[in-house]
């Protein structure tokens, strides 16, 4: 049970990046997100997806830019999409902690995962997959 002074604790922002293939997922990561003590932002449930397509999919993208620039950090789950992708780059221009996880059809298929075991959809290249990492590796040992 809160009290009504835990009702205005203070918790990290999380920008919670996932792939559309994983849609579904999305309230997994919502309650995962909101046990570490952290308040979601999730893409799927601030905008559905791409709005149905009632606006134009870049309005969409910059939202979501905007989001990870306020977000006290990004949490990837699941396999990483080009649009992911994306957004991990942009979290790490701006020095934004990033945390990687697992997803599945279920609340317990979610776990803490290493760089080594990051995994990425067909559309992301060879070249970008390592880019990404190598970048990811230099930003965790910088910071």
């Amino acid at each position: 049970m809160h009290t009504q002074q835990d009702l205005y604790k203070n918790k990290r922002i999380i920008y919670t990046a996932q792939s559309k293939h994983f849609y579904f997922a999305k309230m997994f990561v919502c309650k995962y997100t909101m046990e570490q003590n952290g308040v979601p932002l999730n893409p799927f449930n601030i905008w559905a997806y791409f709005m149905n397509d009632i606006v134009d999919r870049d309005s969409v993208r910059c939202g979501n830019n905007n989001i990870i620039r306020i977000a006290d950090a990004v949490w990837v789950f699941g396999p990483i999409s080009n649009g992911v992708y994306n957004e991990i780059l942009y979290a790490l221009s701006l020095n934004k902690p990033l945390k990687f996880f697992s997803l599945g059809s279920s609340l317990e298929d979610i776990e803490p995962v290493d760089i080594t075991q990051l995994l990425f959809e067909e559309c992301v290249s060879k070249d970008e997959r390592d880019a990404l990492k190598m970048s990811i590796q230099s930003y965790a040992f910088l910071n």
